[in-house]
Parts: structure tokens; C-alpha cells; sequence
């Protein structure tokens, strides 16, 4: 079976680097806010060519803490794709904030541009755009009807650790960009991890009291804030683990040029292929009208998939609130959506045994 993702694998040329990191870690006696944290914050801001780098617990409290900084009231209305993951929306309702959800772009999967103006209302405060699978959204027309309206945008790059948006670094353009280190992710640590990567020098520095129970010394506390703070050992990983970034993209890409072009599948919709070379590809997503058939097909032929993700956000349980809501287009890539193996480890022959598999499909009359 090739599996969909192997983290053995993926850890496994840093191993020794990680051990001698941790050990230099546990050795030193401090392990939260130190300085292996300043040196991720200080090579991650660099990396993404930005002022300020906030190492925080995780993704979604990255999304909260920069929604919580920026102060809006309660009820203000954020802005959100409906193609997305919970973690995109649950920090909008931790503050009472109501999220709105947009229609995706059926090209790009993403939030549709041409979809944003009509959903601003006087309560709107900011546009949270979702890179998903790795690939930056349409951020010069977002950016423009954002400063028309004078809200802020927020980006969701859980997925897009090294994509470019017109040469311009995901992490750097929207006025606040969160990030994600799950273990999963193209930069991941070995547990829970996140960031806050942002050009504004003053919420920054509110983000940087917010993780730390609003205290930026000791005992004396500014905000009301929370515990949400990247410790030493994963920082120390990720201190490891960012130099190699941009090749193990560069593989990802290399492995993605080969699905878009040697996959012939018919009825079978593939992501986007317009810009590879920009795009940091977290997941290649396919989509076919008979998924089960298909992901039935790749399994007995030995090859695991994915399905990021079965059940769109209006439809949870946990928002019964927006169950009445019918987005048409959200619905039907939740229903076909696949993901096919893709990360630096694959070698050039599961490639293309699973370009074999795929095209060898054959669907349902």
C-alpha cells in the first residue's frame, strides 16, 4: 500500500538534527519563550519576507488571536469561505463574531472574489481568506475591495507554508496572515504549533501579549489574554526543519506537474494548473462524480487517499445555526472531493504507479 502520508517518513532525513535540537532544549532548563522561539520568529518573518513573526500553541489560535487584537465588536460580521475546514471558523464564534459564509470559485476551489461585495453589510470587519491545498487566493481583487470597504483581511495559510502570490510571499500580504505547524503540514513540527506573521509593528506586539495571558512582563498584565504559545521544542523542530522548506516544495511541485499532465482520467476534474510553480501543493485535490467508486478502485490497487473534507462547515452539527443554508457549490466539491498521495518522500516509480492506477479507473455507467 502506498499510504497517503507517512510522517516516519517525512521526519526521517531530520531525525538526527531533531534529537540533538530537543536535547539542546531539555538541557537548557527554559522552555517556553525563549530563545529558540525568537530565532523560529526571527527566520519565519524572514522567510516570509514580513516585520513580525508570533510563535503561538496552534492554527486556530493564530485565526482568534488576530481577530481578538484587532478588537472588533461583538457581532461584527467576518467574512469566510464555505469551502474550508472548521478551524477557519470556529475562532470567529469563540468571540462572538458571526461568520459569513462565501461561495468558492469552482476553478480554484477558493473563495470567489466576484462573490465577496455582495455579502458586505455595515457589520462586515474583515475578509478571512482560506489558502486551501496550498494555493493563495485571488489576493489583488480581495485587497482592493477590502481597502474600498476599509476591512481587514485576514489569510489562513495552514496550507501555504512557501506559496507565492505574484511573486510575493504567502504571509506577507494580507494585513494579518495565521499559520498552522500541525505535524501534517509542509513545515510541521512534531505537535501542535502556530504563528502570526504580520508588516503591522502594533498588533504584533498586541498578539505578543495576548499569547502570554496579556503580559509581556511578568505579573503585570495589559489585556485579558490568553495561554497560547509556541514552546521551545517545537520551535527548536521547526528551527530545523524551515532551511529544507523550499526543497521539499520543489518536489511537490515536481510530483504535481506529473499528476496534471499525466493523468487522463476522463470525468476526473483536477486542481488548477495554471500557476504550479506558485503553488506550495499541501494536497492535490481531484474531484469525480462517483468518489466511492473511485476511492474503492485506488484502495484495492493499493493506493491511499484522503478526503479533505467530507462535510462542509453549514452542514456540521455544530453549526445548526447554518444548516439552512444552501451553497450549491460548497456542497458538490464536499461530495466529490479526493486527495491523492503527494509529499517529498514519494519516489518517482509510486508516482507512477499511482498515475497507472488512476487512469486504469473506470466508472459506473
Amino acid at each position: 500500500m502506498i499510504p497517503f502520508l507517512d510522517l516516519n517518513q517525512i521526519n526521517k532525513p531530520y531525525l538526527q538534527a531533531i534529537e540533538e535540537a530537543s536535547l539542546r532544549v531539555l538541557r537548557s532548563g527554559w522552555y517556553i519563550l525563549g530563545h529558540e522561539l525568537q530565532a523560529f520568529e526571527r527566520s519565519f518573518s524572514d522567510y516570509c519576507t514580513v516585520k513580525h513573526c508570533v510563535g503561538v500553541a496552534n492554527g486556530l489560535d493564530a485565526i482568534g488571536l488576530i481577530l481578538r487584537a484587532y478588537g472588533f465588536p461583538e457581532g461584527s460580521e467576518i467574512i469566510i469561505p464555505a469551502n474550508t475546514y472548521i478551524a477557519s471558523v470556529l475562532p470567529v464564534s469563540y468571540l462572538n463574531l458571526v461568520p459569513v459564509l462565501v461561495e468558492p470559485d469552482p476553478f480554484t476551489m477558493l473563495i470567489d472574489p466576484d462573490k465577496i461585495e455582495e455579502h458586505i453589510t455595515p457589520l462586515t470587519r474583515a475578509v478571512l481568506c482560506v489558502d486551501l491545498y496550498g494555493r493563495s487566493c485571488e489576493m489583488e481583487q480581495i485587497m482592493e475591495i477590502a481597502s474600498r470597504y476599509n476591512l481587514k483581511v485576514i489569510t489562513d495559510a495552514a496550507q501555504a507554508h512557501g506559496a507565492l502570490y505574484q511573486k510575493q510571499r504567502v504571509g506577507s500580504i494580507a494585513d494579518a496572515t495565521a499559520f498552522s505547524f500541525y505535524p501534517t503540514k509542509n513545515l510541521g513540527a512534531l505537535g501542535d504549533a502556530g504563528a502570526v506573521t504580520t508588516m503591522d509593528s502594533a498588533l504584533a506586539e498586541r498578539i505578543t501579549y495576548l499569547r502570554n495571558y496579556g503580559s509581556k512582563e511578568r505579573y503585570k498584565n495589559e489585556y485579558p489574554g490568553v495561554n497560547s504559545r509556541l514552546d521551545e521544542i517545537q520551535a527548536a523542530i521547526l528551527n530545523v526543519k524551515l532551511p529544507f522548506l523550499d526543497k521539499d516544495n520543489t518536489r511537490r511541485k515536481e510530483i504535481a506537474k506529473r499528476y496534471l499532465e499525466e493523468i487522463k482520467l476522463e470525468n476526473l476534474i483536477m486542481p488548477p494548473g495554471d500557476r504550479p510553480e506558485d503553488d506550495a501543493w499541501h494536497l492535490f485535490v481531484v474531484r469525480h462524480f462517483q468518489r466511492t467508486a473511485f476511492i474503492q478502485h485506488l484502495d484495492q490497487a493499493g493506493v491511499q487517499t484522503n478526503v479533505h473534507y467530507p462535510l462542509p462547515v453549514h452542514k456540521q452539527k455544530a453549526y445548526a445555526e447554518l444548516n439552512h443554508l444552501h451553497l450549491p457549490a460548497t456542497e458538490k466539491i464536499h461530495e466529490e472531493v479526493v486527495s491523492l498521495p503527494l509529499n517529498p518522500t514519494l519516489t518517482d516509480q509510486e508516482v507512477s504507479y499511482i498515475i497507472n492506477a488512476i487512469n486504469q479507473f473506470e466508472y459506473q455507467q
